[in-house]
């Protein structure tokens, strides 16, 4: 990763914008959908949730993948570290880029979620410079 992007600053999910990376967020996990866990001929698989995920300033969906999703349960406190936004259909979500992580957030704590703002459920036109 280039020198000066990465920072511990934590971000809230009201600042989330579309292409912002390396970002790092503490949000509770309101709900949880497996979307796909697909085994290969190799005995590995590959598992994706959608985890409904918020703090006091918002919501926004996150998706989890593979190790990732085991720490997505519904009421978890979770910090997400080197995040970043992708566009799926219009909307927002919120990954993890390459050497990110997700971790319970230790000693337990509870967070008072904003449900009334929901960033992915705006949607973005994709708009080009001419």
């Amino acid at each position: 990763r280039a020198l000066g992007t990465m920072s511990d600053a934590l971000v809230t999910v009201d600042s989330l914008r579309p292409g912002l990376g390396s970002l790092n967020l503490v949000v509770k996990i309101l709900e949880t959908k497996e979307v796909l866990n697909k085994k290969r001929a190799d005995g590995s698989s590959t598992t994706i949730v959608e985890c409904v995920v918020g703090d006091s300033t918002g919501t926004v969906v996150f998706t989890a993948r593979n190790k990732q999703t085991e720490t997505c349960v519904p009421g978890a406190v979770v910090r997400i570290e080197n995040a970043k936004i992708d566009m799926f259909k219009g909307t927002m979500r919120l990954g993890v880029e390459k050497g990110g992580s997700v971790t319970l957030v230790e000693p337990k704590q509870d967070i008072e979620v904003k449900t009334s703002y929901d960033l992915s459920s705006v949607e973005y036109d994709l708009v080009s410079d001419l």
